[in-house]
């Protein structure tokens, strides 16, 4: 990103004012994730109706300044833009088989995008979001730092979530990563995987007894990986838990701070895998992706990490990329 983009007043764009789009906007509005909000949506009557609501509760917020509608320029000099927009995700539906309708969608909306926030970052949450952040990347011509997705961002959060409810302790003393697709082939890297300083595998409740036995830590993973569909068939979309992922990565990306998130970006050459969109733990800030930190793995995990790649790369051919 130009340093006349990191140095102008932070603003988010949302695209898409479905459920996860809306969420996602109300997320950052009251966590004052930017200092502009807007939402962009070609069905006229619900972007404007979902702007309404929100600018109705902006004296109750840190950010007060919240714009959008069915006009695409509402996107203008943009400092982030976070597309939510395609079909969304049916019951029983895996984020792949998405691939096809969405990509048609972005290979049109990128263009119009980069026309009105040439200097934007860009972030895919649309599924099947990895292979997606490769259409975008080539389709924009942007570097891969500056187009990515929220990649598993959301599903460590969940699998964090496990992690602390089964032993008690805090979320955030919990340091544990699920990397490789958002998707089913994705998978948690349990070798790294710690409670504060301690191991996993060695953390022991009150009486010493081991509480993350294989089974357990089986368990916590399928949970993790699998909860969206539990979620989608329940409710019919997953919305608030990726609107609060987002506008966590937003203050990142709008921050001189670096950080460590697990998002998914287009590789080269990372342990022999290139030109696939896989999660790998980062160091993000104002600047995008700064870097992709080698995580250590054990042999079994490197092999579902390729194994993801390889997944990813069959959808990918499909769609003639």
């Amino acid at each position: 990103m130009s340093s006349q983009t990191s140095s102008r007043p932070s603003k988010l764009s949302v695209i898409g004012a479905g459920a996860v789009g809306s969420s996602l906007a109300y997320a950052a509005l009251i966590r004052g994730s930017a200092r502009e909000i807007a939402l962009y949506d070609i069905n006229e009557k619900k972007v404007d109706a979902e702007v309404a609501d929100l600018q109705h509760g902006s004296q109750f917020t840190p950010t007060n300044a919240v714009m959008g509608g069915a006009d695409i320029s509402v996107v203008k000099d943009s400092s982030l833009v976070i597309i939510t927009a395609g079909a969304a995700q049916k019951p029983g539906q895996t984020r792949l088989e998405l691939a096809a309708v969405n990509a048609n969608i972005l290979k049109g909306l990128m263009p119009q995008l980069l026309e009105h926030a040439p200097d934007a970052t860009y972030v895919l949450v649309t599924n099947p979001c990895d292979v997606l952040t490769v259409v975008a990347q080539k389709v924009s011509g942007l570097p891969t730092s500056r187009v990515f997705s929220t990649g598993t961002m959301l599903d460590t959060s969940r699998l964090r979530w496990g992690i602390a409810r089964t032993c008690g302790i805090h979320q955030s003393n919990v340091h544990a990563n699920i990397l490789g697709e958002h998707g089913d082939s994705e998978f948690p890297v349990w070798s790294t995987a710690r409670i504060g300083q301690i191991p996993i595998r060695e953390w022991v409740d009150n009486d010493g007894r081991q509480v993350f036995t294989d089974e357990v830590l089986d368990s916590l993973a399928d949970e993790a990986m699998h909860a969206a569909y539990q979620v989608i068939e329940g409710k019919g979309a997953t919305n608030y838990a990726i609107g609060l992922t987002g506008a966590r990565l937003c203050e990142a990306l709008h921050s001189p701070t670096e950080r460590l998130l697990p998002v998914s970006s287009v590789l080269n050459d990372y342990k022999g895998v290139s030109d696939v969109a896989l999660s790998v733990t980062s160091v993000v800030s104002n600047r995008g992706v700064v870097r992709v930190l080698d995580v250590p793995m054990e042999e079994h995990e490197l092999a579902k990490f390729r194994h993801s790649a390889e997944t990813l790369r069959a959808s990918l051919k499909e769609l003639g990329f």
